[in-house]
């Protein structure tokens, strides 16, 4: 019997002799909980004696869940995967784990702490059992003797209780969004004048707790609060997905003016990033080749390719073919009102293994909202706001200058003031090249000369005011930090600025463009001659009336794309966890629309006919785009 196996044996005799329970202990960080079973006991529908998993993890015992909403392998994968990377390697795609020696952690102590731990649970179980809430399960730090009592959500994909969880009852098969035309979706009403919420943030229902937590948090074990910025209260977190060998990092945050909201808006964008990044609790894809499919399916072309010499100079990333299996999934488009296969890659964005993505995608056009009108349209503005800041770089457009003194909103006339005191000023640019939605980009522009030279952000909302303010909290958030990262890095960036090649990762583009040098590949924007700055009003006028239901605002705009001559197709990413708590998550898709992608040898846009079509360019903006 291996060391591990034989102490978790000895500590349940020791559990069963102060209890009299027939509990069961299982070793956490000795095997790869994501594939294969585990040796902890199922929940079961009736709390008795043996119904509360523990598990071991060398420094900790974790007790529970409690209840019928997840079960113990639920447990067991998030707190995987919320490990260290080299830790979650080790044990996905390393070798054999063997236990050093025997834990010195269990220990007596250990023993009559799990011990009287244990019958608190027992005597708590049938009324925590009962509960529709997230069920709780409780850390002992057999080191420091602390116990943490967080909570733990169900995982969609868990082979134990993937039914409960993630489809539908009567049908079996996965909860998925009955998409209809624009106006049959379901009402989404404003949750106040002008807004294009139905919900506001601080009005969601979110088990905090279970989101972020250091044993199985959904997002991650931990929120980051940047307590030395002092434009924004702004709090980050990261979540990691594996895709073949590779795992991925990618970080949510919200920048708001208080911790407490900021971390509401990061975790609705964290749960975001984690519907987006596969599917989870969906039905599974459908493999086949473009050429043999027998349904209107989206040709991935119509989005844009690499360079063909993308393809030649990385073997290990395989171009589309049409006579290549390939998986996909189901989309709908609100021009055409029916259902269109669309490809998994072009869907989720760290789903397949890096050789099978013959475009890696981004968040670009993946949102959340209140309702699946809500969400749908904020996914199209998206769309809307790269697409016109891509023209606009790549194109080298001149902008009107616009005065963001004019704003009615007290906030942004502050916030640009704050950014002032710290040494930028922020420009604003009315970025409208193609469709009649405001469109704004901003730009933080260091006043005195040095490392920190420049920042850009953009937004896009069907009221100005929304559009210059979502803009401005991205460039007030990262200006301070791109002079903080441009001194740290300063040798890295200048070796990006002499060989474009090694910008190679999202951060690269906004972080190059903190060296002084390049702010050269902007002079189109920034030193062009600068007539009077236009007020909000004069240069978007007054806004039209608006109803009181999102619908119509997205009816709005799907026309508007549509008159253009492009498609909008919908794909519905909402994970399980997400629909119990009214949220809804899309990836929408325009193809035609300029893409943005990361990694300059990665760029679609400059290969776009629209680019050529609208601005006129013969040699796009030779130096990579500079957005975050």
């Amino acid at each position: 019997m291996l060391p591990w196996a034989s102490a978790c044996a000895r500590f349940e005799e020791g559990l069963r002799q102060r209890t009299g329970l027939d509990a069961v202990v299982a070793p956490l960080g000795v095997r790869d909980e994501l594939d294969g079973p585990i040796s902890a006991p199922e929940t079961s529908s009736g709390m008795d004696n043996s119904s509360i998993p523990l598990h071991f993890t060398g420094r900790h015992i974790i007790a529970g869940p409690l209840g019928e909403q997840s079960c113990a392998r639920c447990l067991a994968r998030r707190w995987q995967r919320i490990r260290d990377p080299l830790v979650r390697d080790a044990l996905e795609i390393g070798g054999p784990t063997h236990a050093a020696g025997m834990p010195p952690q269990l220990t007596d102590f250990a023993l009559d702490a799990t011990a009287a731990l244990l019958l608190h649970l027992i005597d708590e179980a049938p009324s925590t059992g009962s509960s529709t809430a997230e069920p709780f399960v409780y850390q002992l730090d057999l080191v420091e003797a602390r116990i943490l009592r967080t909570q733990v959500m169900a995982d969609p994909d868990c082979p134990d209780c993937r039914s409960h969880a993630s489809c539908d009852n009567q049908t079996g098969r996965a909860n998925q969004t009955a998409w209809t035309p624009i106006a049959d979706l379901p009402p989404a009403p404003r949750s106040k004048p002008g807004s294009s919420r139905v919900r506001d943030a601080d009005a969601f229902d979110l088990p905090a707790d279970a989101l972020v937590n250091p044993v199985c948090g959904v997002l991650g074990q931990v929120k980051i609060e940047e307590l030395d910025l002092p434009t924004t209260s702004s709090v980050l977190g990261v979540i990691a997905e594996r895709a073949g060998g590779r795992l991925y990092e990618v970080f949510w945050g919200g920048h708001r003016d208080t911790y407490r909201r900021s971390l509401r808006t990061g975790v609705l964008e964290g749960f975001e990033r984690y519907a987006g990044l596969r599917p989870r609790g969906q039905e599974p894809p459908l493999v086949a080749a473009f050429d043999d499919l027998t349904v209107p399916a989206l040709d991935p072309r119509d989005c844009g390719m690499y360079a063909p010499e993308f393809y030649e100079q990385d073997p290990e990333t395989k171009a589309f073919a049409t006579d290549r299996k390939i998986p996909w999934v189901r989309g709908y488009s609100l021009r055409d009102d029916r259902e269109i296969l669309v490809p998994l890659v072009m869907s989720y964005y760290h789903c397949e293994p890096h050789a099978e993505r013959f475009v890696q995608q981004c968040s670009n056009g993946c949102a959340s909202g209140g309702s699946v009108a809500e969400a749908v349209l904020s996914g199209l503005l998206e769309l809307i706001e790269r697409d016109a800041f891509l023209l606009t770089w790549f194109g080298r457009q001149s902008l009107p200058e616009l005065d963001p003194r004019t704003s009615e909103h007290a906030e942004t006339r502050h916030l640009v003031e704050r950014l002032a005191m710290y040494g930028y000023e922020a420009r604003f640019f009315d970025t409208r090249l193609a469709f009649p939605v405001p469109v704004i980009t901003a730009v933080a522009v260091r006043r005195t000369p040095g490392l920190g030279a420049l920042c850009f952000g953009a937004g896009a909302a069907l009221d100005p005011e929304e559009a210059l303010a979502a803009g401005l909290a991205e460039i007030a958030t990262d200006a301070l930090h791109a002079r903080r990262r441009a001194e740290r890095d300063e040798a890295e960036l200048r070796a990006m600025a002499a060989d474009f090649t090694q910008v190679i990762g999202l951060h690269d583009h906004s972080r190059l463009y903190g060296l002084p040098e390049m702010a050269q590949y902007a002079s189109f924007l920034l030193d062009a001659p600068r007539a009077a700055l236009l007020p909000l009003k004069q240069a978007f006028g007054e806004a039209p009336p608006r109803t009181g239901d999102l619908r119509e605002d997205l009816a709005a705009c799907v026309g508007h794309v549509t008159a253009a001559g492009f498609d909008t197709i919908v794909v519905d990413q909402t994970a399980p966890e997400q629909r119990r708590l009214g949220l809804s998550t899309v990836g929408v898709i325009v193809p035609g629309l300029v893409p943005i992608d990361f990694g300059w040898t990665r760029q679609r846009a400059p290969l776009m006919p629209r680019l050529h079509a609208l601005t006129g360019a013969t040699t796009p903006n030779p130096a990579p785009h500079p957005f975050p």
